[in-house]
């Protein structure tokens, strides 16, 4: 997980200090967790490396200092500070190149979830200068990080959605009983219910359900299941594709197949794949043309309501 993603952890959570602890208490949490996580003690080789990248973060005062002013080195790609996870600018269109139509605000329900709950965690009363600073995101509890790091995979989801053309229609935040359905796109290769998530961590399939490290208590395809059940019988039309999509090496393959729910396709899809993906349509998944493609879109036009 890169260091300005909003779920990594800290340094000093990896050392397992408070981030007021004296120095001669950080120097001793180190050398602690040197010897825990040392391979040739029967450590893992992994936290062992995060150790000693904490160590190089907040190791000297000056790097503390740096560290903790709350910029994250190399954010940008370009090895320069770069302070992370304001919204985005309004992006500008480039080129003639008619883009898919989209409705509804993309990460929009998630940031606003964020805010209320980081103002409310930081407590009544204090003025938050800035919510997204990088140094109050890394104390905030990781469920308030999570709805940051979903606001975040919601609209790089949608910038890779807008790119797809004309013949593609996208509902952004739909609302439904069971919580908002992230997106739904509709296109001549078929309906699909998109779920954007970041768990911060690897994932794994299992009987046709995501598993892993960072998804406690959650069944996130069946729950995709119900809101896209929910949105079909209103709008009274078949999705032919529900998929979760991930990070970038998040799961062991770009695409998984995982199954199937009410005739439609189950899968996994890494990011950088979607827009491929939704141009050719997953394996089993029946196609949507002409004067069909047409009522459906009237159908959800007319349904669907926004969070």
């Amino acid at each position: 997980m890169p260091d300005h993603h909003p779920l990594a952890a800290s340094p000093y959570e990896v050392l397992g200090v408070s981030p007021t602890a004296t120095t001669h208490e950080l120097r001793k949490a180190y050398r602690r967790m040197l010897r825990l996580t040392h391979p040739d003690t029967g450590g893992n080789a992994a936290r062992f490396n995060a150790v000693q990248r904490a160590w190089e973060k907040v190791g000297t005062p000056e790097a503390r200092a740096r560290y903790d002013r709350g910029f994250v080195s190399g954010a940008s790609g370009m090895g320069e500070d770069h302070p992370a996870w304001a919204p985005p600018a309004p992006r500008k269109r480039e080129g003639t190149r008619p883009t898919a139509r989209a409705y509804g605000h993309p990460g929009g329900a998630s940031r606003e979830q964020y805010l209320n709950l980081v103002r409310e965690w930081a407590g009544r009363g204090v003025t938050l200068e800035d919510p997204y600073d990088p140094q109050l995101v890394r104390r905030a509890p990781r469920d308030i990080r999570h709805l940051l790091a979903n606001a975040l995979a919601e609209e790089e989801t949608a910038r890779q959605l807008a790119g797809l053309g004309i013949g593609y229609t996208i509902w952004h935040d739909v609302a439904t009983d069971y919580g908002k359905l992230d997106h739904v796109v509709l296109g001549p290769t078929g309906l699909f219910a998109l779920q954007s998530e970041d768990w911060g961590a690897e994932v794994r399939t299992k009987r046709g359900e995501l598993i892993g490290e960072g998804i406690v208590g959650e069944r996130p395809m069946h729950d995709l299941g119900a809101k896209a059940k929910q949105v079909a019988r209103a709008a009274r039309v078949k999705f032919t594709a529900l998929a979760i999509v991930v990070p970038d090496g998040a799961t062991y393959e770009g695409v998984e197949i995982l199954g199937s729910s009410r005739g439609a396709v189950t899968a996994v899809v890494q990011q950088p794949r979607l827009p491929q993906v939704l141009r050719d349509g997953l394996p089993g998944a029946y196609r949507i043309g002409g004067t069909d493609l047409f009522e459906v879109r009237t159908r959800l036009q007319a349904a669907i309501n926004f969070v």
